[in-house]
């Protein structure tokens, strides 16, 4: 997550840039002493997914579903961070929660190579079909001859 130059690295192949990105400030909640009432401390951090051109079409698209309800329907992902009393902090830990979510976005999901059940497998299933196929049948009404 280093910045130079105005860009954030999210993998080494993978790369935003500051100006993406959008930050607002607004008071928090919750404890703070006298400058609870005067200080901004909170932030709100937005990024405009869908028109960042710094990210590939796949890795938009597992970002948007990772981002889950934190992604507006006009494909901008909101994080807002109020877990500390100063700025810089809770400016760094919205920026981490991003590169988070962009770095998981980021891997490509490993394809699932169907498997087929083993002989023994299939046994044991089909034998414990018949083993409650008999227990219902021992209370099934008894045929009168």
């Amino acid at each position: 997550m280093s910045e130079d130059d105005g860009t954030i690295v999210v993998t080494p192949a993978l790369s935003i840039r500051r100006d993406e990105i959008v930050e607002s400030f607004v008071r928090a909640g919750g404890p703070g002493g006298q400058n609870v009432n005067k200080v901004s401390s909170a932030v709100a951090l937005r990024f405009d997914l869908a028109a960042s051109p710094s990210l590939p079409a796949a890795v938009k698209a597992r970002a948007a579903r990772i981002a889950g309800r934190r992604l507006t329907r006009e494909g901008v992902i909101v994080i807002s961070a109020q877990r500390f009393r100063d700025q810089a902090r809770n400016r760094a830990d919205a920026l981490a929660r991003l590169v988070a979510i962009l770095r998981a976005a980021a891997e490509p999901p490993v394809p699932r190579r169907p498997t087929r059940p083993t002989p023994a497998s299939r046994r044991e299933r089909l034998e414990g079909k018949q083993r409650r196929a008999r227990i219902k049948m021992l209370r099934a009404r008894p045929v009168e001859d």
